[in-house]
Order: C-alpha cells, then sequence, then structure tokens
C-alpha cells in the first residue's frame, strides 16, 4: 500500500510537472500590467515608467507585415496625436519573431516609422518576453491602463477593421472617454481581429 501511495505521488507530480507552463496567464480586467524597458525605432529605450505624469497608456501589439495591421496605421497614429496632449501615451510593440516574419525585423521596422510618420514610440520585443505577460495574440491587440498601470480595456481598437469611415464603434476610444470620466468602460473586452503572432514554438 505504501509503494502505490508512493508510486501515485510521483505520477501526479510528474503530470504537473510535465503539464505546467511557463506561459503567464493572460492579464484580465484589473489586472496591473507589467511595465517594460524595450528598444523604438529612434534607438532610445522606452517604458511606461520614463511618463511621470501620464494619466494613462494605450499599448497595441501591432507589426510591418499584417495586413490587418497596416490597415489601423494611420488609425493607431491619428490616436497617439489625439489622446498625447490628454495625458495618454501611446506605445506600439511588435511582438513577432523576424526570423519567421523578416517583414517585421527592427530595420523594417525602421524604415516603416519613417515611411508612416509614426508619432509614438514603435518599440520591438526582443526575444518576445513582453506580449505574453499581456496576452496579446492578434496584431493589432490594444491594451487600455490607467495611470497606475491597472488594466481597463483589451481588444480592437473599433469595429471595421476595413474602413476607418465606417467605423459605429470606437471600443479604445470609449473607453479612454469612460476612465476619463470615472466610469468603467463598456465593453471592457472585445474580440481583437488581426494576424496571429509570429512565435517560435
Amino acid at each position: 500500500m505504501k509503494k502505490l501511495s508512493v508510486f501515485l505521488l510521483f505520477v501526479t507530480v510528474f503530470l504537473a510537472t510535465a503539464f505546467s507552463s511557463d506561459v503567464p496567464t493572460p492579464y484580465k480586467i484589473g489586472d496591473k500590467a507589467t511595465d517594460f524597458k524595450l528598444k523604438s525605432v529612434d534607438g532610445k529605450m522606452y517604458g511606461m515608467a520614463d511618463y511621470k505624469d501620464a494619466k494613462g497608456f494605450i499599448v497595441v501589439f501591432t507589426c510591418n507585415h499584417c495586413p490587418f495591421a497596416k490597415k489601423y496605421e494611420d488609425r493607431i497614429n491619428a490616436l497617439a496625436k489625439k489622446y498625447k496632449p490628454q495625458g495618454y501615451v501611446l506605445l506600439a510593440i511588435n511582438p513577432n519573431d523576424p526570423a519567421l516574419e523578416p517583414d517585421d525585423s527592427f530595420e523594417s521596422m525602421k524604415v516603416r516609422a519613417k515611411e508612416k510618420g509614426f508619432a509614438f514610440p514603435y518599440l520591438f520585443d526582443d526575444g518576445q518576453k513582453i506580449y505574453p505577460q499581456y496576452g496579446a495574440t492578434k496584431t493589432p491587440h490594444a491594451f487600455l491602463l490607467d495611470k497606475n498601470r491597472v488594466v481597463k480595456y483589451i481588444g480592437a481598437i473599433d469595429d471595421n477593421v476595413d474602413s476607418a469611415s465606417d467605423v459605429k464603434e470606437k471600443y479604445l476610444e470609449n473607453a479612454i472617454a469612460a476612465l476619463e470620466s470615472g466610469k468603467t468602460p463598456s465593453p471592457e473586452t472585445t474580440k481583437a481581429i488581426g494576424c496571429s503572432i509570429k512565435a517560435k514554438k
């Protein structure tokens, strides 16, 4: 009986270890987000701690190659310009592995940022350490944080990938407006529509 108990304990521990994962649990509304220090296309390192007076942060995981991300580039740029004067800092992060998607290399990021005149830090998630902490799965995937880095909204930027002029629900902007007025965003989460993040297995 004792040998059986020891054997069962061994099997339990083995299975728990075998099926455990180092992948962090994706953020939920109300979680405190991890800060980061990532290299931008201007050669400087950026993180949320650099913005002491920020009222909030718009963290968008995006990239160069994805057709969905390309359709949102101008909208993301417009968001950065609109909300920076209001105290909201937009930080865009490319989470893709350039070995799997060469168009998302750091050098290509620099070219794209210059071509599009990005008005925000375009950061490279070198080693793919940050996007799993946030639970990002698509490009683009947006996270709205308050000044204390508490997650207030997760999901899509709006409800129309194909046409900015036909958008009916500006999810991210509505969430910012709710945050400004001390209310809870509604909805707090939406489904991110985009390309899957290119990560090594």
